[in-house]
């Protein structure tokens, strides 16, 4: 099939989930009952769907979730169009004018020689596009924690505002490292002031973040496959201590430790879910 066959079948293909979506809006009992507030939290959970079928490197997985996702967007566009707000043409034609007009170094005489200053250019634009006062106008308030701190970092570096060298990052994370441990080392629970405390560990995960970021590594993921790592071995034990005849409850430390270091040896593969 060449290009040309490609796109048509490809047309052809979204032309008839565009028909099918009016139908069973029209007809099942309960997609007429949908709204997009019903909806918001089913695309959520697609959403994370999406990210496990991403972690656990399944491309077939990651195919279908797509569709799911996809199903979710003409599903949202189909009720726009009931209210006479949007439709999937508007969305699409929408999102088609924005890549363009922040592509300026492909579709207008802007140079832009690297990732950098693509991202660069991206926050420009869109900076001005939303008319936001800050930068970090931007960042959905309701992202998790450390995905949002990325995405802060990210958005000031885009305005130029950022480290120089990743040395100077990491000389940042010792200083965090330090006043934390100053600050709590050897103090009781009970004189533990744990608002101080919230703030200071805040600051050196920012630092640590930061951090990944320059060289490289996404922090989200890795956190990620750290709790997946977790999960492997203590599952192992688990089924170590069954076999046994024992619950995690009734075995010593020691006795766990002994079966945690052989899980550690057991093979584990990264993108694996659950055990």
């Amino acid at each position: 099939m060449n290009k040309s066959e490609k796109r048509k079948s490809q047309l052809a293909a979204f032309d008839r989930l565009l028909t099918i979506m009016d139908e069973l809006r029209e007809q099942c009992p309960w997609d007429k009952k949908q709204t997009i507030e019903s909806l918001r939290h089913l695309t959520i959970e697609e959403t994370f769907e999406l990210s496990d079928a991403i972690l656990d490197q399944d491309l077939e997985s990651i195919g279908k979730e797509l569709g799911d996702i996809l199903l979710h967007i003409v599903f949202y566009a189909r009720i726009g169009s009931e209210k006479n707000a949007f439709d999937i043409g508007k969305v699409i034609q929408q999102l088609n004018e924005k890549l363009i007009r922040r592509h300026p170094h492909i579709y207008g005489d802007v140079r832009a020689d690297d990732e950098e200053a693509v991202k660069q250019n991206w926050e420009k634009i869109k900076l001005k596009e939303k008319g936001n006062e800050s930068v970090l106008g931007g960042v959905p308030r309701s992202l998790p924690a450390l995905i949002k701190a990325m995405r802060i970092q990210e958005k000031a570096r885009g305005v130029g505002f950022d480290w120089e060298e990743k040395e100077q990052v990491w000389e940042k994370v010792e200083e965090e490292m330090q006043e934390f441990k100053e600050a709590f080392d050897g103090v009781n629970d009970k004189d533990l002031n744990k608002e101080e405390a919230t703030s200071e560990f805040g600051d050196l995960l920012f630092s640590l973040i930061n951090y990944a970021r320059f060289i490289e590594v996404n922090p989200e993921e890795a956190l990620e496959r750290t709790n997946r790592k977790f999960i492997h071995r203590f599952q192992y034990l688990e089924k170590a201590a069954k076999a046994t005849g024992k619950s995690l409850a009734d075995m010593s430390l020691a006795e766990m430790d002994v079966h945690w270091e052989k899980a550690k040896s057991e093979p584990f593969e990264r993108n694996r879910s659950g055990s």
